[in-house]
Formats: structure tokens, sequence, C-alpha cells
């Protein structure tokens, strides 16, 4: 075998990489795992992405013929329940609408499986809530909860501009009700402090945690602010029927702003404040106002 190159590749290094022919045996696999699910109660498919060090992705769909997979088990007609193991987002949309639930695993480390039986055998009620937003599309990205106001429409041509699963997104056995938002004082100075808080109860027939979160919005900056801005969460385990009172503190921290001077500053106006269950699950809403005072 002879090669040739006339232009240095990464500083002269030349790849030789042969690609030898693998027997793929993905349709037996595939076969098997749907005739073991129509002999049974219930589908557990464990699914992942290939990703690491200089292994970026251009496709952010499950790899192979996993979606496949799934949907073929899903055809079986059994609940069929898909635990993802992934450190980034997965698009689903080819085949969520078959999965009866998704469970993202992230990567649970060597007690991860006794961690997911509780959960899925009902055991243990699910607390997680997204650090991510996870796009219907590739098309989509980047796609984040705390952007920019740009003026433009959130929609496609062809598609809704909507997440598949928004940014402190998380589900659980139970659910919670948000109510008697108070902000104290109502007013306050740019070195001032208030306090948001609310009562959250828990409405279900189940013990669980919820993940309460606050956001900020400063409408009228001297410079643009992004369109939402989470500035605390708080994680509440309630009984049935059990109600808390839960508050957060707002502050210069909280509220400050970079000016065009690169000066860190809290501006007069009216800050919206928001509270809910994510960033797309806004339960209460309010106002504070920070007013510029002279002595």
């Amino acid at each position: 075998m002879k090669l040739e190159f006339h232009e240095p590749v990464r500083s002269g290094e030349v790849r030789l990489v042969w690609n030898f022919a693998v027997r793929d045996d993905t349709e037996a696999a595939i076969r098997e795992a749907v005739g073991l699910a129509a002999r049974s109660g219930a589908a557990i498919i464990a699914a992942g992405i290939e990703e690491g060090e200089s292994r970026d992705r251009a496709d952010i769909r499950l790899p192979g013929r996993q979606a496949e997979m799934i949907r073929r088990v899903a055809e079986t007609g059994v609940p069929t329940v898909v635990v993802l193991y992934a450190g980034s987002a997965v698009e689903m949309t080819d085949w969520i609408d078959q999965a009866d639930a998704v469970l993202d695993a992230w990567y649970p480390g060597e007690a991860g499986g006794e961690a997911l039986a509780a959960i899925l055998r009902g055991e243990a009620n699910p607390a997680g809530r997204l650090p991510i937003t996870f796009p219907r599309s590739v098309a989509q990205l980047p796609l984040v909860y705390n952007h920019k106001p740009t003026g433009r429409v959130d929609d496609y041509l062809d598609m809704t501009g909507e997440p598949l699963f928004p940014f402190g997104f998380g589900l659980s056995y139970t659910s919670f009700r948000y109510s008697d938002l108070r902000i104290e004082p109502a007013a306050m100075a740019p070195d001032g402090k208030a306090k948001v808080s609310f009562r959250l109860e828990n409405a279900g027939g189940r013990a669980g945690d919820e993940v309460a979160q606050l956001y900020v919005h400063d409408p009228l900056a001297s410079v643009s602010r992004p369109v939402l801005e989470l500035k605390g969460f708080a994680r509440v385990r309630l009984a049935p029927g059990e109600a808390k009172n839960v508050s957060f503190e707002l502050g210069p921290a909280e509220l400050a702003l970079l000016d065009k001077e690169l000066r860190e500053v809290v501006e007069p106006g009216d800050f919206q404040i928001y509270v809910g269950a994510s960033s797309r699950d806004i339960r209460l809403r309010g106002v504070l106002k920070v007013e510029m005072r002279f002595p």
C-alpha cells in the first residue's frame, strides 16, 4: 500500500483507520426484546447516547436503532418505560408518543440501579428537575430559558418553538398547589432586601418533594436583560394534605446587573416576580418595586 500526502494534517500527523466489517445482530436483538415484552406485564428499555471528550454529536437523537426498538416494543401494547442514560439533552420526538413514561437517569453511579428500581416500583417519589432545556429538534439549538428578548417570534414555519421539556421541569407521583404570594416590602431601596413568600401544599395522595422555583424579570433596564432568570429554589417535602410557607430573599445580589460601563448596579423600576414548578409552569406572579431614595 502506498500513501502520499502533500499538505500537513495536524502538524504532519496522519491517521490510518481500518473499518472492520462487524456482523450486525441488531434486528435479532430487537425481535428478542419485542418477544420478551409481549410475554411480560411491562417493559423497561434502557437507552442512551454516546458522548465524551472529542465526541461531540451533530444529531441529538438516540443513535442506532434504539428509537425503532422503543416503538416496536410499545406496539406490543404492554406499558413501556424508557430509562435514558445521558449527560445532555436527547431529542425524543420520534418515539416519545409511544412511551408510557420516560425516566432520565443521567449517569447515576454504582447505586443507580437500586435508586431507579425504587422509583419504577413506586417506592420512591422522584423529585429531580431538569438543569437544561430539552429541545424538540436539533434545529432549535441553542435553546435556553434565559435568553435575551430578540423581537422574533418563537415558532417556526413548520413546527412549534416550544421546548420538549423546559428548564426546571420534573414530574412527581403527587401534585402540588401554590397560593398566597406575598412580597414584603412591596417597594424597597436599591440596597434593600425583600422577602418573597407563598404557601405550598401537597394536593395529592402521596408524600413527595416539590422543587419550588423563583424567577425574576427586569423589563425596563438600561441594558438588555434575560426574559427570565432563576434566582432561588427550595426542595420541600410534604405529606399528603400538608402545607408549608416557603420564602426567598431578594436583594442586590439577585437584582443587580452590569450596566453599559460594566458597573454592578441595582436600577430602579418594577421587577416582575414569578414562582412556579418550572420555567414554563409559573403558578404565582407579583411585582417588586425598587425606588431611588434620596436623603
